[in-house]
């Protein structure tokens, strides 16, 4: 009998230590599992990226932050490569078709992640589907590439103005630009010495109490016609707040309006000269005829024409012209020589 009770106690010995290591695995599992769940409680998606930087199975997948996920393949697509991840159920409704996947970085030692903003306003990305790539941001090793090339930049930049090339190199380099500055700047300090001790127009203004009176005198009365102005005295102030002239600028503004719509209507001798066509192609007839005969006379045609281009013609009329004249000055030296008036009776 005693030995009968020995055994059952070691096999009860066995169960409790075998159900304990039971509790234990499966806590460590879950530990190590973390929020990523069973196998039932997750989910496949794909991204694809151009570099997936030092990615691998196993690398954590984050959404908002959150590892919600790991990496479980990458394969080649072309040139790119495919990322095959798994995610908790539980993101499901914030793993969107607006959420973007982007390459992330777990450490400064070059580990990576894919990380996943969380959009619920987009539609839940199916079992095996492509999640959208987002824009990668710089890695570290991008950050030391581009350091080392700022550095070589500044290294050349700094040898060119060693060896006295460009505009700075110059500077360093040239004794004779050095004096120049030196000279420039102790120019200024001498013009600004100038000016502090009240010599010249500038100094003067400056330092010379009568001329910021003055100016205080000058802004007073400017203020003081601004307020005449406003409260309407003057012929200024009048212009400015009369209303009368105001409804008669409105007035003449309506008038030229209401003329200006009778020209455009074609009222009126100036609106139909404007919009009558008949009146139009008169005047142009006109114009032509003006023309022709204005061409006719420089040509010497017609009586006129002859008149005007005829020197032999023209000299002549200035002859007769002067003949006459001659004779009558004769008449009014002489009259009863050639006014011999006689008379009849029958």
């Amino acid at each position: 009998m005693p030995r009968t009770r020995s055994l059952a106690w070691s096999e009860l010995k066995i169960g409790v230590l075998t159900m304990a290591a039971i509790i234990v695995a499966a806590a460590t599992i879950f530990s190590v599992m973390g929020s990523r769940g069973f196998f039932w409680q997750r989910y496949t998606l794909k991204t694809r990226f151009p570099n997936i930087q030092g990615l691998k199975t196993g690398s954590p997948v984050r959404v908002a932050g959150v590892e919600v996920g790991s990496v479980t393949d990458t394969v080649f697509s072309g040139d790119q490569v495919d990322v095959l991840f798994e995610l908790s159920k539980d993101v499901r409704s914030r793993v969107t078709t607006k959420s973007t996947a982007v390459l992330g970085q777990v450490s400064l030692l070059g580990l990576s992640a894919v990380d996943i903003t969380a959009s619920s306003s987009g539609t839940p990305i199916p079992e095996g589907g492509y999640v959208p790539t987002g824009k990668t941001a710089a890695s570290l090793a991008d950050v030391t590439t581009e350091a080392q090339e700022g550095i070589g930049e500044l290294t050349s930049l700094i040898k060119d103005m060693r060896a006295g090339k460009g505009s700075a190199g110059k500077f360093v380099t040239d004794d004779q630009l050095y004096k120049e500055v030196n000279q420039f700047l102790a120019a200024a300090s001498d013009v600004t010495e100038t000016i502090r001790s009240g010599k010249g127009t500038i100094g003067k203004f400056v330092n010379d109490p009568k001329i910021a009176n003055s100016l205080q005198g000058s802004l007073t009365n400017l203020e003081e016609m601004t307020r005449r102005i406003n409260s309407g005295k003057g012929s200024l102030g009048k212009l400015v707040n009369d209303e009368a002239f105001a409804a008669s600028m409105t007035g003449a503004t309506q008038n030229l309006k209401t003329l200006t719509d009778r020209l455009n209507a074609g009222e009126g001798t100036a609106g139909k000269l404007m919009t009558d066509p008949a009146l139009f192609n008169q005047f142009k007839s006109l114009a032509e005829r003006l023309d022709l005969l204005t061409k006719r006379l420089n040509d010497g045609e017609g009586s006129l024409g002859l008149f005007l281009k005829d020197r032999q013609l023209y000299e002549n009329m200035n002859s007769a012209v002067n003949d006459v004249r001659s004779l009558i000055v004769e008449i009014k030296k002489d009259p009863k020589r050639y006014l011999n008036v006689r008379i009849s009776i029958f």
